[in-house]
């Protein structure tokens, strides 16, 4: 839900009321003339019909007004997109990846979400690009929309001027799960906002959380990391954690489970295991667990191999 909604003037706006206006204002000058046209040269009125000569004086004014307009129109549409394309030089620059079905936003200090942070009255440039499909960033509340186009990087940038919460999500029908592909934009505090992006809340949370009761778990990668991965990297747009099917297998209580897979169109069982996850994420297409489509995209150059461990360590926690 929007907490807020920003103060909006931009040229992108005025060059869609400025041509609104004049299409209303010719749909009633149209109209007017039409109707009083129905009514002096009505049939009853003027039984005989009259032949019209050519008038050169009006045929230059309806002519040069139309010309006058559409140029008008173009200049006022031209100022709009110089303004959309052209970033302030201080603005701060995000990558964002689409993919199915999620948002990943990187900043230039390594941190990675699938929310976009932002501080409020800063410009923002979003490079945009996809790891997949074609895909479209729309953010409403701005009246912004760009694809993401596989290869190619596209931007926009906005100023988010006012504190709140806005929706963002993907306009290009890219798959099943399209309508699920929606995150937030989060216009936060300067002072919030650098202390999220510097991560001093997480060290001082960190800081005070109490150490864990119980034996100590073997050295290796930690289950909380590949939690955040599977949000970030939009594991959870198909598989869930609580047990329950969605576009793919869910990942609570599959370690260590029997699947029978498709295998070269050929059914076969394995038992899900680190070897089988880490394939999975790399070669999908080689064994698919059945009852599931096959869209499954290949995380070869998203994920690291620290990162892969993560995400398998995770998945075994969930018992």
């Amino acid at each position: 839900m929007v907490t807020g909604w920003p103060n909006l003037s931009n040229p992108a706006d005025d060059t869609f009321f400025f041509i609104l206006g004049i299409s209303v204002t010719l749909l009633a000058l149209n109209t007017g003339v039409m109707l009083y046209f129905v009514f002096r040269y009505s049939r009853k009125r003027h039984p005989q019909a009259e032949e019209v000569r050519e008038n050169t004086s009006l045929e230059i004014i309806w002519t040069v007004i139309p010309m006058i307009l559409v140029l008008a129109m173009f200049y006022v549409g031209w100022k709009g997109f110089v303004y959309m394309r052209t970033a302030p030089p201080d603005a701060m620059v995000i990558h964002v990846t689409a993919r199915q079905w999620s948002w990943t936003f990187d900043y230039a200090n390594g941190k990675e979400t699938n929310v976009l942070k932002v501080p409020v009255r800063k410009p923002i440039k979003l490079l945009i690009t996809s790891a997949d499909v074609l895909h479209s960033l729309f953010i409403p509340a701005y009246h912004i929309k760009e694809d993401a186009v596989p290869g190619r990087e596209t931007h926009l940038w906005f100023l988010p001027d006012q504190l709140g919460s806005y929706d963002l999500f993907c306009t290009e029908y890219c798959g099943v799960g399209h309508s699920d592909m929606i995150t937030k934009v989060e216009v936060m505090p300067q002072k919030d906002f650098e202390a999220w992006y510097t991560g001093k809340k997480a060290e001082a949370a960190e800081e005070k959380k109490p150490a864990p009761k119980g034996p100590a778990k073997k050295a290796g990668a930690a289950p909380e990391a590949g939690e955040k991965l599977i949000q970030v990297k939009g594991c959870v747009a198909c598989h869930t954690t609580d047990g329950t099917p969605k576009i793919g297998p869910t990942f609570k209580g599959v370690f260590g489970k029997k699947e029978t897979v498709i295998h070269n169109g050929q059914e076969r069982e394995i038992t899900v295991d680190e070897a089988f996850i880490r394939q999975t994420l790399l070669h999908p297409e080689i064994d698919r667990v059945k009852g599931f489509p096959p869209i499954m995209p290949s995380q070869q150059g998203q994920l690291t191999d620290k990162e892969i461990e993560e995400i398998i360590e995770y998945i075994k926690e969930l018992k």
